[in-house]
């Protein structure tokens, strides 16, 4: 019942006119597919067809049965208008009961289209939408089923030429004897032998019939293997663009099986049933030109579609850089020996990826060490071309229009080869492409060419025009790609929740006061990182680029286990804040400034009251010198992370070891963070190293580090105390000056 449950889902989706004719009214109407859809699929339909006069028997009993469960279950329904309409079902399949074989063939002829439609790749989604490109991972997979029966089906046509051999045989040598009789016992049969004459030609009769049948057998076989092969070519391209896809969307972090090797085998298995069915052709006394054609089309698809670049080049690449790429061949062991196979690879822009049907004439970029040999490695049972030690030496840019930039351009690299098949007579042109890449010519650049590819991986449609994407998308799938690169380039299992997403929308939208949803609210490549954001001197996306570049590098285990409430903004701050006892604190990345990390917390203000107060971002270089957790211990004023965690509970396992004193005599020394508002600060004197307090080393604040900027302020609630200044930002550097 598998086969209807998926066929009844689709049947929404198609046309009245195609449905009549996959279920005639007046034949096979759609009630009998829908109540009988379980035992319909349980019978063997594929053994009957016109020319098994011998099964019609048994095509009169599957008949019989129908009639009579169709009759059953109108009995037993209670709604009078389906029980009327299944008897009136019943009495028109009775009309059959002459002919049940031409039913049982009617029957198999529906299941099969079925199949064929199921299997059949549906069109492109609409560019809002974005389902699933391809077949699932599930469905499109190679079925081992459909190819084993694929494989039957040959192996029963070369018995079938086989048979057909022997019977021509039997019957030459029949017809032999025949021809030796004297011409006067043929005409008037007056032999005594008149009895063995007749039943010598009732046997060539017999024969004659019984080659002439097989031959029509093995034609139609034929002709349902070259089909059943098409249907699973159909799938194996479809699978194969799926692996590509996926490939492509595992830049922004989807999850992607590498594993080329079930789509190998299923290639060099559908290329072995297209030779063997091409030989059955060619061993037919009148050639099929129909089959034949077909076959050759099908053979060069699969030839040609089966080139795949399965390590793909950095998508962003800057120029006089050496980096890497490999790509693959699935019909490598199918490779005539002999010469070589060189694969060639060159640069081509975003016109030359539109028109690959020809080799691309104007040469856009010189690249170096740009050939590599296909060689078969038998451990892995591949055949790969690996351009070690690739590099753009110069390239040739398009004329930009308005604003574009350089960082924004696309190109991508083809690779193609000639190669020739075992057991094909002619060589085929093979060729296939990268995923867009961007070149730059120097590191600054790098951000913003990540951002063309993030953009391109995250939105683009499948099968599109290289390298279109869409200008604008809603802002929920702009939030899934920023979670599932952040997530992933962090390597945690911890998302951004709702919080950060509200955030981040106000943020890209510039409406701090908007509480509605944003979901449908569309974002454009401009606000990601065309036009810096308000107040500031970068775009969106390098803002979120640098605190996600900062959590991978220093961050990734208080991220992971939810210490860094991350992206949130200054009113819903002063909201969870507000009621909390002083030295409540909660971590946050730095909303003024690219890749920083702060400390909000509560603190008591002059007039007795409470204020909010940020501490001075820490960036990935001041982490370096001493981590986040060292810093956390040694800030007196922040005792309880949000909501209400011990702070030495929480990050305790963060903190550093003390240190052994070193040999030589030396006294150790060790690095602290103080705040500006801390005891033993700026404005306080160091503590003396005196014979009590030994090793104690505490150095002042350092005169480099700079307050926020007055933009990054906060603002606080009513209720609060405005008598401080709601623009300081406490200073929160490692007392070690930079000259050490």
């Amino acid at each position: 019942m598998t086969q209807w449950l998926h066929m009844s889902q689709m049947i929404h989706c198609l046309p009245d006119e195609t449905i009549n004719n996959l279920y005639p009214p007046q034949a096979f109407p759609i009630e009998v597919r829908h109540f009988l859809a379980e035992w319909l699929e349980n019978q063997r339909w594929e053994d009957f067809a016109p020319e098994k006069v011998e099964r019609a028997s048994q095509a009169k009993a599957l008949l019989d049965q129908i009639i009579s469960m169709l009759q059953s279950i109108s009995q037993q329904n209670s709604n009078v208008v389906v029980r009327m309409k299944l008897k009136q079902i019943s009495r028109t399949l009775t009309g059959f009961q002459q002919r049940p074989l031409q039913f049982a063939v009617l029957v198999r002829d529906i299941l099969t289209r079925e199949r064929v439609l199921l299997n059949t790749p549906t069109q492109g989604p609409s560019p809002q939408q974005y389902p699933p490109p391809y077949e699932s991972r599930e469905s499109s997979f190679p079925n081992t089923q459909d190819v084993d029966h694929l494989v039957l089906k040959v192996l029963e046509v070369q018995e079938i030429r086989q048979k057909m051999h022997q019977m021509q045989e039997e019957l030459n040598w029949e017809r032999q004897n025949y021809e030796s009789l004297p011409g006067t016992i043929q005409q008037n049969g007056m032999d005594p032998a008149q009895s063995e004459i007749h039943k010598l030609q009732t046997n060539i009769q017999q024969l004659e019939y019984n080659v002439k049948t097989m031959a029509t057998k093995r034609f139609q076989l034929l002709q349902e293997c070259v089909d059943c092969l098409d249907q699973c070519q159909v799938r194996l391209i479809s699978r194969l663009k799926a692996w590509q896809w996926e490939q492509h969307k595992a830049t922004i972090g989807h999850p992607f099986d590498e594993n080329l090797t079930p789509l190998q085998t299923w290639c060099e298995q559908l290329l072995a049933v297209n030779g063997k069915l091409r030989q059955e052709l060619m061993l037919i006394v009148e050639p099929i030109p129909e089959l034949q054609e077909r076959l050759g089309k099908l053979q060069q698809v699969l030839i040609q579609s089966s080139l795949v670049v399965e390590k793909q080049p950095p998508q962003v690449i800057k120029t006089q850089s050496k980096f890497s790429t490999t790509v693959r061949y699935l019909l490598g062991e199918k490779i005539a020996p002999g010469k070589p196979v060189v694969l060639k690879a060159q640069i081509i822009n975003e016109l030359q990826a539109r028109n690959l049907g020809s080799v691309p004439g104007e040469n856009v970029g010189e690249l170096i060490n740009n050939t590599a040999v296909l060689e078969h490695n038998t451990t892995s049972k591949s055949t790969c071309a690996t351009f070690r030690n690739m590099s753009i030496k110069k390239i040739k840019r398009a004329d930009r229009k308005g604003s574009e930039s350089v960082t924004e351009e696309k190109f991508a690299f083809l690779f193609s080869a000639e190669i020739t098949i075992t057991g094909c007579d002619t060589p085929y042109r093979i060729q296939t492409f990268s995923l867009p890449v961007v070149v730059i010519v120097h590191g600054s650049q790098d951000n913003n060419a990540l951002a063309t590819i993030i953009w391109d991986c995250a939105f683009s449609e499948p099968d599109r025009v290289p390298f279109i994407v869409p200008e604008r998308v809603p802002w929920r799938m702009m939030y899934s790609t920023l979670n599932s690169k952040f997530t992933s380039e962090v390597q945690t299992q911890h998302n951004l929740d709702h919080f950060n997403q509200h955030f981040l929308a106000q943020k890209i939208f510039d409406k701090s006061d908007f509480v509605d949803d944003f979901s449908n609210m569309m974002v454009s490549w401009a606000q990601f990182n065309k036009e810096v954001l308000p107040s500031r001197s970068f775009t969106f996306w390098q803002w979120f680029e640098g605190a996600m570049d900062l959590t991978k590098k220093h961050l990734k285990t208080y991220w992971s286990e939810g210490l860094i409430f991350g992206f949130i903004g200054k009113q819903h701050l002063h909201l969870i804040l507000q009621d909390r006892p002083n030295g409540t604190f909660l971590l946050r990345f730095s909303d003024s400034e690219i890749g920083g990390i702060t400390i909000a917390y509560v603190s008591a203000s002059e007039n007795g009251g409470q204020k909010i107060q940020n501490i001075q971002p820490f960036t990935k270089r001041d982490l370096e010198i001493l981590s986040l957790g060292d810093r956390i211990r040694d800030i007196n004023h922040i005792t309880y992370l949000y909501p209400e965690f011990p702070k030495h509970e929480a990050f305790k396992k963060f903190y550093s070891e003390p240190q052994m004193s070193p040999s030589g005599g030396y006294i150790p020394v060790s690095l602290h963070t103080k705040v500006g508002t801390d005891p033993g600060s700026a404005t306080a004197a160091p503590p003396l190293v005196t014979p009590d307090n030994p090793c104690s080393s505490t150095f002042p604040v350092n005169p480099f580090c700079q307050p926020f900027s007055p933009t990054d302020s906060i603002t606080p609630l009513e209720g609060m105390d405005t008598t401080a200044n709601p623009e300081e930002f406490v200073t929160s550097p490692v007392g070690f000056p930079e000259h050490m």
